[in-house]
């Protein structure tokens, strides 16, 4: 369903893309601008990109470490629950430290912000890369061709994500590293979408006389899909990736949670939350804080994608001032 909406909604968007790149990218940031949820999301995104490759600064402003133990900030006597108010936040542990542990609750947030981030980008790339070399090949290749790579494709996309990311970090060796086996994982497990979307617009575009009369002169096909293909290609795939980085957060996340994910010491947002379960009564914030800052990144990535998809529609454009126009006509 979501690939089918998006592939619809920027086919439009990808045919300006090849007409006109340099003044489509021009149409593009001038309605961007126009959207204040989107800028202010865009601000928001840049400020945690921020923060994750800042991780080590501001670890050294604070002066601590995210993986150094304080066992004099815990309360033996009630559990392992923080001494002070807040969990132990202050001058020295900004957002508090860990129940039972006492490592520094602000170094481990800024430091899984790294983790979440960088492995959702990670697997949006590898997503993308493989959709896009799959559709592009299914939708320029014989009939064999196509049938052979669209049913390996529904096979991608009819099993079911987390199980079988389950099952690949389950095999693994545990000396690989977690982060970039997770983004790996997720990569190549889930490139089903992107494919679909990117064959139905190979087979669209490859119709049009530009595509057509290459394949007359004679290019190869690869020259074609490098040429011809992936400028117009850009738009809808820059649409659909714009939507996968907040889903590939939340993957790793769950992934983290569910204790196959990032393992410790690295910290991790998932990895955090499978920590507070427990502690959601007797320490509150070491739950709320990664939930929350999980919530803001994904909140934030999805307005901007949805934004993407707007600027890079100009039919979106076009059907909000006919409805607006509609509303104040029935106003009036």
């Amino acid at each position: 369903m979501t690939e089918t909406l998006v592939a619809s909604e920027t086919a439009g968007a990808g045919a300006i893309t090849a007409s006109a790149p340099v003044s489509g990218a021009r149409q593009f940031w001038r309605r961007l601008r126009t959207q204040r949820a989107a800028l202010v999301a865009a601000t928001v995104v840049a400020l945690l990109v921020l923060i994750a490759l800042g991780a080590p600064l501001l670890a050294l402003i604070e002066g601590q470490d995210p993986n150094t133990y304080h066992p004099h900030l815990i309360d033996s006597a009630r559990g392992g629950v923080p001494v002070g108010a807040f969990g132990g936040a202050g001058g020295e542990h900004w957002l508090g430290v860990e129940p039972q542990t006492g490592r520094d609750l602000f170094t481990r947030l800024v430091y899984g912000a790294r983790v979440s981030l960088g492995v959702a980008l990670a697997a949006t790339v590898v997503q993308v890369f493989i959709g896009v070399t799959v559709g592009i090949a299914a939708g320029l290749g014989n009939r064999w061709v196509d049938q052979i790579l669209s049913r390996a494709t529904d096979v991608i996309v009819a099993l079911p994500l987390m199980i079988l990311a389950l099952a690949l970090m389950a095999i693994v060796p545990s000396g690989f590293p977690r982060p970039v086996l997770v983004a790996l994982v997720i990569g190549l497990v889930a490139w089903g979408g992107t494919a679909k979307i990117v064959r139905a617009q190979t087979i669209t575009l490859k119709e049009r006389d530009f595509v057509a009369a290459a394949r007359l002169s004679g290019w190869p096909a690869w020259q074609i899909a490098r040429r011809e293909l992936l400028p117009s290609l850009a738009a809808p795939v820059i649409t659909y990736a714009s939507l996968l980085v907040p889903t590939n957060v939340t993957v790793e996340a769950a992934l983290s949670f569910l204790g196959v994910g990032v393992k410790p010491p690295t910290p991790s947002w998932g990895q955090m939350l499978t920590a507070a379960d427990v502690w959601y009564q007797a320490a509150p914030q070491y739950l709320l804080l990664p939930a929350g800052a999980l919530f803001v990144t994904v909140l934030a990535l999805t307005v901007l994608g949805d934004g993407v998809r707007t600027a890079l529609d100009p039919r979106a454009a076009s059907r909000l001032r006919i409805g607006t126009g509609r509303k104040r006509e029935a106003g009036a």
